[in-house]
């Protein structure tokens, strides 16, 4: 019998986000000024606000993707964010844009933040348990120019990748209704390959060293 992994503090979920496809503006790219994104997301789930939530094969019920060639689809249906993560964005969006930045739960276009649970902590193939809804970890999120929209910031994808705080997907396995506050189980798979290590193989194929080149 596989045993459960022990964290050093408690797993849970903090919050469930959702969002529709809309237009997102920015200079970050040389050939687009506007592209359709859903990364915009809001918390409909949280623990001032703790609704129950749909998930289906496909992650949040309502929840859209533009781009289903990098984001979506089963295989990357359900996008996971540490909470613990926050402090570092927050400080960095403040000085880098010159104005204080206070991002809400849902910002990086998550739709589950978590708190207990980083990146050198979880590998491919593990299976994570949200009350009824059992997920497995599939790979890490890369982040492209429209990340870099979303934060009005045109180091922010590099921010993620130097940084390691990528977060991860999600495949559904077992759908049904979860709702924010809920406790997470962590069932070992493997444990081969860590999201940690992935993001490592990444910064070495795009061969980027120095976070402010």
């Amino acid at each position: 019998m596989v045993s459960s992994y022990q964290p050093s503090i408690p797993m849970r979920l903090l919050s469930i986000s959702s969002g529709k496809v809309s237009p997102l503006y920015g200079s970050h790219h040389p050939n687009y000024s506007r592209v359709a994104s859903a990364i915009d997301k809001k918390s409909i789930s949280n623990l001032h606000m703790p609704n129950p939530v749909d998930i289906t094969k496909l992650g949040v019920r309502g929840d859209e993707q533009a781009d289903l060639s990098v984001h979506g689809g089963v295989e990357k249906a359900i996008y996971v964010y540490p909470s613990e993560h926050y402090a570092f964005w927050n400080a960095l969006l403040t000085r880098e844009t010159k104005q204080p930045v206070d991002l809400q739960l849902g910002a990086f276009g998550e739709n589950f933040t978590i708190e207990g649970l980083l990146e050198s902590e979880v590998f491919v193939g593990d299976r994570l348990i949200f009350g009824s809804v059992e997920c497995s970890v599939v790979k890490l999120r890369e982040p492209c120019f429209k990340f870099n929209a979303k934060m009005d910031y045109k180091g922010a994808a590099k921010a993620m990748l130097q940084s390691g705080f990528s977060g991860w997907y999600l495949r559904v396995d077992q759908v049904g209704s979860v709702i924010a506050g809920e406790s997470i189980q962590l069932i070992p798979g493997n444990r081969e390959i860590s999201i940690a290590d992935q993001n490592r193989s990444l910064i070495k194929r795009r061969n980027q060293i120095d976070l402010w080149e």
